[in-house]
């Protein structure tokens, strides 16, 4: 699994990450960042908080 930084088609928001798995299936998009060095902290930020996550079960 990988997170890439990736500049879109947006002018105004170009920035976004997206995680994505070793058989090349994307699993998760993020919102559009104005500034690459904003969506490369959000990436860092769900690395360092993720293993503290729960399961929601909503259904």
């Amino acid at each position: 699994m990988k997170f890439q930084i990736v500049k879109g088609k947006s002018e105004k928001q170009p920035y976004f990450w997206r995680i994505v798995a070793s058989n090349g299936q994307t699993l998760a998009v993020s919102e559009n960042y104005v500034q690459k060095a904003s969506a490369k902290k959000a990436v860092e930020s769900v690395i360092s908080n993720a293993a503290g996550a729960t399961i929601e079960d909503l259904a």
